[in-house]
């Protein structure tokens, strides 16, 4: 007879990985308690780690990228000043 597999949720996963790194509990014992191979739950963690880094340089990105639009719009801003004060100066040499 075949053996009957268990699907565990995504959320089981993470409160699992929570667990495993915040309990002060042992891998193995937490492993046990919640009924999963001990190997499985080091997987968890590494895919929680992997997707944890990918997450930290989304972030990093996302604030490059806010920082470079502020940094364009301000440029922008300074050239148009310096646009009107050259046409302001170009005016005022013909009138004098």
């Amino acid at each position: 007879m075949g053996t009957i597999r268990t699907v565990r949720t995504d959320a089981f996963r993470q409160d699992a990985v929570h667990i495993a790194l915040t309990s002060g509990l042992s891998r193995r014992q937490v492993a046990e308690d919640l009924g999963v191979g001990l190997s499985r739950l080091n997987r968890w963690i590494a895919t929680y780690h992997e997707s944890e880094v990918d997450l930290d340089t989304e972030r990093s990105f996302a604030l490059e990228k806010a920082r470079h639009l502020r940094e364009n719009r301000i440029l922008r801003e300074e050239r148009e000043i310096l646009k009107k004060g050259n046409y302001i100066l170009i005016n005022t040499q013909y009138i004098c």
